[in-house]
């Protein structure tokens, strides 16, 4: 069985691409978690928090683009 994920992007299949994306989103997902954690730690650095927060925002931005690029036709 072949695996999308490490095949040359410019010959996946429809179905290759929608493979890739969801494992993407997963990854995403799973880094949104560590990042909740992060921020249940209290961080006493008001810059770390800044900074866990701005990653947050872009990861769950990128996550959502993604969730939109994988519904297209």
């Amino acid at each position: 069985m072949r695996n999308a994920i490490v095949g040359i992007p410019g010959s996946r299949s429809a179905s290759d691409e929608r493979q890739v994306l969801r494992a993407a989103i997963r990854q995403l997902d799973r880094a949104e978690i560590y990042l909740d954690a992060m921020r249940a730690m209290d961080l006493a650095d008001a810059q770390a928090v800044r900074a866990v927060n701005q990653i947050r925002t872009a990861v769950d931005a990128l996550r959502h683009y993604l969730v939109n690029l994988r519904a297209r036709p």
